[in-house]
């Protein structure tokens, strides 16, 4: 059972981990997402951002002009590759924050974390693996 005593409903576990999300991305990035969903099946938490990149991030990853007016293709692959190296690295280095949210939100120990960016639609993945499924308030029926 979750600390505090209190039993919460899947939205609200799902709503919890959004807000902390959200947050730890203002924190270390200076920006959330444009948009953010959580979706807990299971003993997993998959959390879904979209609208993450700056746009210091989105000039990184585009093709800089050469002096013929053509971009280099090489430049924006770099770019790519160092953007998601970037984010792999605030999600690593902020790991322990984000354990702490996981676990205060769904009330179970987190066991690992998986990341990923997409940098051509600027959605980024978070999955956490917990321990075991979370007990939640059941369903109301109607």
């Amino acid at each position: 059972m979750p600390q505090g005593g209190a039993m919460k409903s899947q939205g609200e576990i799902e709503a919890a981990v959004c807000d902390g999300v959200s947050r730890f991305q203002q924190e270390l990035l200076g920006r959330g997402p444009r948009d953010i969903h959580a979706h807990l099946i299971g003993s997993l938490v998959v959390v879904r951002l979209q609208g993450v990149l700056t746009p210091a991030e989105r000039q990184l990853i585009t093709p800089r002009p050469s002096g013929n007016g053509s971009g280099h293709p090489a430049d924006a692959v770099n770019g790519r590759a160092l953007l998601k190296q970037m984010r792999t690295h605030v999600v690593s280095a902020g790991r322990g924050r984000l354990e702490t949210l996981v676990e205060e939100a769904v009330g179970v120990k987190l066991v690992s974390v998986h990341h990923d960016i997409s940098t051509v639609t600027g959605e980024e993945l978070l999955v956490f693996t917990l321990a075991a499924a979370p007990v939640c308030r059941p369903k109301r029926t109607a």
